[in-house]
């Protein structure tokens, strides 16, 4: 049996996401060598490691991602993530990941995201996450999404007020992060913040720009 709403493809213009594959793996090994400075700083991490760059190769292989994908597909499968991989004109340029998923009276559940640095500030980021959540608020039946965000991560931050996301104060040492436990802050949608729909609210104001 199936867990609701997976597996999935969503598209909007030219932004597909989909279940990572298992032939993703030498793209997203290569993009995550290549991009070890962009991503490091927010990447979490053990407790206590602290050689996080200087160790970012050692865990950016075929082998770990078969690892990542084979625990993120079981997760899947009983409806605990959605693994999303970004995929732009048929190339994987991030992935959109919803983790820890909760039934019951919460309802809830985690996203996090990350986009090649040679894609980001193109609007890509944002209707990923658009996708991702109208699917989270749709098919899979949940009532609220949350993602927690280094109060230094600039970027991200920039990508959750374009779609509206609440901010709902900080968590003191919340992650470990890059090594150590960081502060976070923490931001929030429910359904009955988009009645609309997400993707709806990103096509308005992203298109209607000059």
């Amino acid at each position: 049996m199936r867990a609701p709403g997976w597996p999935a493809v969503l598209s909007e213009g030219s932004v597909t996401v989909r279940p990572l594959r298992l032939r993703d793996a030498s793209a997203w090994v290569e993009m995550r060598l290549r991009n070890a400075d962009w991503l490091a700083p927010w990447e979490a991490t053990p407790p206590g490691l602290v050689l996080v760059r200087e160790t970012w190769a050692q865990r950016q292989t075929i082998s770990v991602y078969r690892q990542m994908w084979h625990r993120l597909r079981q997760q899947a499968r009983v409806g605990m993530a959605l693994p999303f991989g970004v995929v732009l004109h048929g190339r994987l340029v991030g992935q959109v990941t919803v983790s820890t998923i909760a039934r019951g009276a919460f309802n809830s559940a985690q996203v996090g995201y990350w986009v090649d640095s040679g894609f980001a500030g193109r609007g890509i980021t944002p209707t990923a996450l658009a996708l991702v959540v109208d699917h989270c608020f749709g098919p899979v039946g949940l009532h609220r999404v949350e993602a927690n965000v280094r109060p230094e991560n600039v970027a991200s931050q920039r990508v959750l007020a374009k779609l509206g996301f609440r901010e709902e104060g900080l968590h003191r040492h919340y992650l470990a992060i890059d090594g150590h436990y960081r502060d976070h802050l923490g931001f929030a949608l429910t359904t009955e913040d988009v009645p609309e729909g997400l993707v709806r609210r990103w096509r308005g104001s992203h298109y209607s720009r000059p």
